[in-house]
């Protein structure tokens, strides 16, 4: 197939990108570049500089694109609390420039990068495709704004579309030929790149951010998943696709991490101390959050080939060394 990926020279974006060219499709990316550097773009891919909102100029009826997968986006949740302009702008009014764009050049399938972000708190444990959508930040509410638009496309223009919902992406790409594509963020807000760059001696100490939840060690549980058998469900779902549907999958590992029990596997994985200091719960943070993948296992047939916390850090440590 001739496949667009929106915001192709991100983490996610990038190796889903690089699985599809490894699988024989024709790849075009498309990136603004405001967040991620075209050195992510794998080799193979032909590369556009461009906002979402203007994929118009990519997508033409001449183009004869197959499927759009949908990456672009801004991520961080507390941004998004305080500059919730900037997220509309690129999460929800990209998002319905980018399905214009697609109606206009016939283009009938696409698949989207959500977000567990959705539900907000949850009203069940593990989240399934059914718990409640009530998100407590914008970034989430961008989010589902778009997945209410992508269903109402669906109905009716007959696009085949299909949702992935995900919490914390984790861990990296290391391809045969030897490259790798890994997770960088400036500034970095996640766990597990965070007490890395500790273990690296960029960092004097790990803060976690309240002991006192009720989960078994009193620190947050949340869900991880490899960016390779992420990836892969990505690969599936476009073999998955059926006209007028729109269909959502969560991905997650069913019983999620606890913060300690990350540090513990960053500790063992780089053989560094990483010091820890308690700090103040953060307002909104629940005490667990985690999604069960059953329906994506039963209906996409996705098994995570690395659901292990020591591997998945194990791979991202390698990334943050060799990357």
């Amino acid at each position: 197939m001739k496949l667009l990926v929106t915001g192709g020279a991100g983490y996610v974006g990038s190796v889903v990108t690089r699985l599809l060219l490894d699988a024989g499709h024709q790849v075009v990316v498309l990136d603004d570049l405001s967040r991620n550097d075209s050195a992510q773009v794998p080799a193979g891919a032909d590369f556009v500089q461009a906002r979402v909102h203007d994929a118009g100029r990519v997508l033409t009826r001449e183009a004869g694109f197959d499927a759009v997968f949908h990456f672009a986006g801004l991520i961080a949740a507390g941004e998004s609390m305080a500059h919730p302009e900037w997220h509309w702008d690129n999460n929800t009014t990209g998002s319905l420039a980018l399905l214009d764009a697609m109606r206009a050049a016939g283009v009938p399938r696409i698949i989207f990068s959500s977000t567990a972000a959705t539900y907000g708190d949850p009203s069940e444990l593990p989240l399934t495709e059914t718990a409640i959508t009530k998100p407590v930040n914008t970034y989430g509410a961008t989010k589902l704004a778009v997945d209410m638009a992508i269903t109402s496309e669906a109905h009716a223009h007959e696009l085949a579309a299909i949702s992935l919902r995900y919490f914390n992406v984790a861990g990296a790409l290391i391809h045969p030929d030897g490259t790798m594509l890994g997770e960088r963020h400036d500034p970095e807000t996640h766990l597990i790149p965070i007490a890395l760059e500790v273990a690296a001696g960029k960092r004097e100490k790990l803060q976690l951010f309240g002991d006192d939840y009720p989960t078994p060690d009193g620190t947050c549980v949340r869900d991880y998943i490899h960016v390779a058998d992420l990836a892969q469900a990505h690969l599936l779902a476009l073999g998955a696709l059926t006209k007028s549907e729109h269909r959502i999958y969560n991905l997650g590992n069913g019983t999620g991490f606890s913060n300690r029990q990350v540090v513990d596997a960053v500790r063992e994985v780089t053989g560094h101390a990483i010091p820890v200091e308690i700090a103040p719960r953060r307002p909104g943070d629940p005490a667990s959050l985690y999604a069960s993948s059953e329906k994506a296992r039963r209906e996409l047939s996705w098994v995570p080939a690395r659901p292990q916390l020591r591997d998945i850090v194990s791979d991202a440590w390698e990334f943050y060394r060799h990357g």
